[in-house]
């Protein structure tokens, strides 16, 4: 490994026909592999079936004994005439198997071809460093400033993603002053960061520039990963801060499935020697990593893309998200060992030995007001790890919208579910 690999986005310029060249879903290879993997495996299967050892899911036992007692008696009512029972199946099985994969190869095809390309104007930057920008959703206004905080490892542009689905440009358009932290890609100098250097030097100095702009405390919302920055952020500068806003936010890794939370901190170990040489976890490892959640997620959302009409909004929607999806951003190698080592393999967040600045994070030292939105659908951070960082926190507010981890900011609910109750809270904080 001599150099570094080239972060590629989700988007890659234009073919000659046009239309968007893109590189996803990212990784390609696993989420064709695991599509094509689970769907072959179907045809290999049956003779399990036929001998009745396929150790079928407990809720599919009796229709599973029910199959095989129909073809049992299929074929003593054919005799000898004619295909038998385990023979016709075997057919429909190759007929259903060859079905499913044309509908996600279709889906993936029609996908990277899809016009749709996101081409909303950035709003002002009033700040930056590095490789990030503050940016002004609300520049001129006189409404009630927020700085929001996403995750280190997306782009932050989920909270920004279309004319149709944006929190930031609702917000604006309500009377708030929405003011977003866009982490952009690490360079040579982000590299060399830790969980410290972002949220007591990088956090702490895009929250100085918005607090001495408007001479006053603000409310911080994080989103995620950008919650528990966040939350580091509340504790060390409590007068800075108006409210805290807590958005899927993990806590408690160990809090559902210790076993798998210490099974994405062991994904980081073959990776240390990249983690040496190039200086960050690239996106593809981060997108692999995410596939974990739900190895077949590729095979159900582009098999259901296949059969979208390509010029309806629910099309184009569906690819502004896989967009976003596609275009991470590296983890650079000390956040990544902090966060999938400590985090996810020790539970340090829990154990009270997660460390900002040399301080541990307590979140009853927490004094500012908050509140959690811990959408109950949540895959991606179970809903009993956002919880407990709230229970810790004195007079924590608990609102559980029946969404998803995405959903709360992009889904057709985000706008009853999330938006409206968090708009309250934040002109109750001003």
């Amino acid at each position: 490994m001599s150099e570094r690999p080239q972060d590629r986005t989700g988007e890659k310029g234009t073919r000659a026909d046009g239309a968007p060249r893109r590189m996803g879903p990212r990784p390609l290879g696993l989420h064709l592999t695991a599509a094509l993997g689970s769907l072959l495996s179907s045809s290999a299967a049956l003779p399990l079936l036929r001998n009745g050892s396929l150790p079928w899911n407990p809720a599919l036992r009796e229709r599973a004994a029910a199959l095989r007692d129909e073809m049992s008696r299929a074929d003593r009512l054919r005799g000898s005439a004619g295909p038998s029972a385990d023979d016709r199946l075997s057919r429909e099985v190759d007929r259903e198997v060859r079905r499913r994969i044309d509908a996600v190869l279709t889906g993936i095809e029609r996908y990277r071809r899809h016009p749709y390309v996101r081409d909303l104007p950035d709003p002002p930057v009033v700040w930056t460093e590095g490789g990030s920008r503050l940016l002004d959703y609300g520049a001129g206004g006189s409404g009630l400033p927020v700085l929001f905080v996403p995750s280190l490892v997306n782009r932050a542009y989920i909270l920004d993603l279309s004319r149709d689905k944006s929190l930031m440009r609702w917000l604006a358009a309500r009377g708030f002053r929405p003011l977003l932290l866009d982490w952009g890609r690490p360079g040579p100098l982000e590299r060399r960061f830790t969980l410290t250097d972002y949220i007591a030097g990088r956090l702490e100095r895009a929250l100085d520039v918005v607090v001495e702009a408007v001479g006053r405390p603000v409310p911080v919302v994080g989103y995620c990963m950008g919650g528990l920055l966040a939350a580091g952020l509340a504790q060390r500068r409590p007068r800075s801060l108006a409210g805290l806003g807590l958005m899927a936010t993990p806590w408690d890794f160990h809090a559902e499935d210790a076993a798998a939370a210490r099974r994405v901190a062991a994904f980081i170990q073959p990776w240390g020697p990249a983690l040496e040489r190039w200086g960050e976890l690239p996106t593809d490892a981060l997108q692999a990593l995410f596939a974990q959640l739900d190895p077949l997620l590729a095979l159900k959302k582009f098999s259901s893309f296949a059969r979208m009409a390509p010029e309806s909004r629910t099309a184009a929607a569906f690819v502004a998200l896989e967009d976003w999806l596609n275009d991470g951003v590296p983890l650079v190698a000390a956040v990544a060992r902090d966060s999938l080592a400590g985090w996810y393999g020790r539970n340090d967040t829990m154990a009270g030995a997660w460390m900002v600045a040399g301080l541990p994070v307590d979140p009853a030292a927490i004094r500012v007001p908050t509140l959690a939105l811990i959408p109950e659908r949540d895959r991606i951070v179970p809903p009993a790890s956002a919880l407990a960082l709230p229970a810790a926190i004195p007079g924590a507010r608990i609102l559980r919208p029946p969404l998803g981890h995405i959903g709360m900011v992009v889904s057709a609910g985000a706008e009853t579910g999330v938006w409206n109750p968090l708009a309250e809270w934040l002109a109750a904080t001003g």
